[in-house]
């Protein structure tokens, strides 16, 4: 009888940020969590749950975590590479548009872990 091989699920490289409760819900949390789960088994999300961020760089997404209990919409930066999910940044969004400062910062994060990885 043959089996299914399932492909590896690809590692996620935590560059910067974390998910934990506090400052997150359990709720929020689990979320997270799950949606990182889906991008490592090779999903691709779409709205509401992910956008694009073409602004930030190629293969650069947020994920956009609403946590009602404590009325913050979190974001989570990361970008697909071929062999890793690279998270780039976790922050609590407050304004409509991303902050300039967090687009600067996750550049250049993802720069430099090109450079280490290289």
């Amino acid at each position: 009888m043959l089996k299914a091989v399932r492909p590896v699920d690809k590692p996620i490289i935590w560059f910067q940020g974390e998910v934990k409760s506090p400052p997150f819900s359990p709720n929020a949390r689990r979320k997270a969590g799950f949606l990182l789960r889906l991008l490592q088994r090779g999903n691709v999300l779409s709205m509401p749950d992910s956008r694009p961020m073409p602004s930030v760089g190629a293969r650069c997404h947020e994920l956009r975590i609403n946590d009602p209990s404590t009325r913050v919409t979190w974001r989570i930066m990361y970008r697909i590479d071929h062999d890793a999910i690279v998270i780039a940044e976790v922050f609590a969004k407050q304004s409509r548009a991303t902050p300039k400062n967090v687009i600067d910062v996750v550049r250049k994060r993802l720069e430099r872990y090109d450079r280490l990885t290289a």
